[in-house]
């Protein structure tokens, strides 16, 4: 099958991780993407542990496919080089606070003047409007401002740290590729392009929805005390087995649930979680902490009630299901040395190979290709 994005042109100004995994999905269905950093060091995520022979394996995770052009953006000459690469783009991804594209010549009114079909997406942690606009942060603090945070709480009804970084990937990544694709299909009835407004903030937003419902929406107090999602049930909930390897009880379904009530025993008189959800959770925590978990898995898969046992990352790489599915089949070169390449959400149809992922080029490796002096590079 024909790469959707084939002949998309993609000029990404951002760095670490929510726009740099966007590019890195654009890359993956066709598009031709130039990386530009800044000279001698380039971009930070270039330095950072752990390394194969002096290379960022996540830097590689994240940027292979893309060509590498080093530039000072500050430079007299910069307009010069970009020029004629902004006349030709479709999609141009910038990751500055709002102002900075402004400074530097290359604000969406700027290149629109250069070319009316660009599809200009921003992403910041606020938005390009507003009080915080300008505000420093990072994902903690961004899942911290929209609830999200409050709804994950460990000991004494306190916030735990999140599992991972929701608002830089759920509410930055996803939604700038899913913007930029609409903003494609529009082009092709208007001719025209779109400055799309990427908040990881208000992103963030949509993992709790059933907060917005139950919390904002119907003045519900929301915890672990009451939420359906949170652990108030005791048949959605983590629990420990004698190896200390926890258990995630999902059983929702009031089917599912009595599955597995009947595969640990629990007594028919401590089922009802709804009317006494502490006594019923304080008995399936004994039941299940009578037996480690390699006792437990065998049983809960085979009763098929939604419950398994919770994997290491490393652990879930070689789970024979993943294997099966070719999850973590795609190599990707660092060094010289093949490693799995990060798992996308990209239909292997949709790839340029269903094996190989490539590398992330050297800082400014395509400098020559777009008229920039390398030496600048170094």
């Amino acid at each position: 099958m024909t790469q959707p994005l084939k002949d998309i042109l993609v000029l990404d100004f951002s760095t670490l991780l929510p726009g740099p995994m966007a590019t890195l999905m654009l890359s993956e269905a066709g598009a031709e993407v130039i990386k530009f950093e800044r000279p001698a060091t380039g971009e930070d995520a270039r330095h950072t542990d752990p390394k194969i022979d002096g290379k960022s394996i996540g830097f590689a995770v994240l940027n292979h496919g893309k060509k590498s052009v080093a530039l000072d953006l500050k430079s007299k000459s910069a307009m010069d080089i970009l020029r004629p690469m902004l006349e030709k783009a479709d999609v141009l991804v910038e990751q500055f606070r709002p102002g900075v594209m402004d400074r530097l010549g290359l604000s969406y009114e700027a290149v629109r003047t250069i070319n009316p079909r660009l599809v200009y997406c921003s992403i910041t942690g606020y938005g390009q409007t507003g009080p915080k606009a300008t505000a420093a942060g990072h994902d903690l603090n961004y899942v911290g401002d929209t609830g999200v945070l409050s709804l994950s709480r460990g000991p004494e009804e306190q916030p735990t740290m999140p599992f991972g970084l929701v608002a830089d990937i759920g509410g930055g990544t996803y939604p700038a590729v899913v913007n930029i694709l609409l903003a494609l299909m529009a082009r092709q009835k208007t001719n025209e392009g779109a400055h799309l407004d990427i908040a990881m903030s208000e992103g963030a937003f949509a993992f709790a929805y059933w907060a917005h419902a139950e919390g904002v929406i119907a003045g519900q107090e929301i915890g672990s005390a009451t939420g359906r999602l949170t652990g108030r049930l005791a048949r959605y909930r983590l629990y420990s087995a004698s190896d200390g390897r926890q258990i995630a009880v999902g059983a929702l379904e009031e089917k599912f649930w009595q599955s597995f009530c009947d595969v640990i025993g629990q007594p028919k008189a401590l089922r009802d979680d709804w009317s006494d959800p502490v006594a019923c959770a304080a008995e399936v925590a004994r039941r299940l902490g009578e037996q480690p978990s390699t006792h437990w898995e065998p049983l809960l898969a085979a009763a098929d009630c939604c419950c398994s046992v919770v994997k290491t990352p490393a652990e879930a790489a070689f789970d024979p299901h993943f294997i099966a599915r070719g999850v973590f089949s795609r190599k990707l070169n660092v060094s010289g040395q093949e490693v799995p390449a990060l798992p996308l959400p990209i239909a292997p149809e949709f790839r340029s190979s269903a094996d190989s992922a490539g590398r992330a080029a050297n800082l400014g490796e395509d400098n020559a290709l777009y008229g920039t002096d390398s030496s600048k590079t170094k």
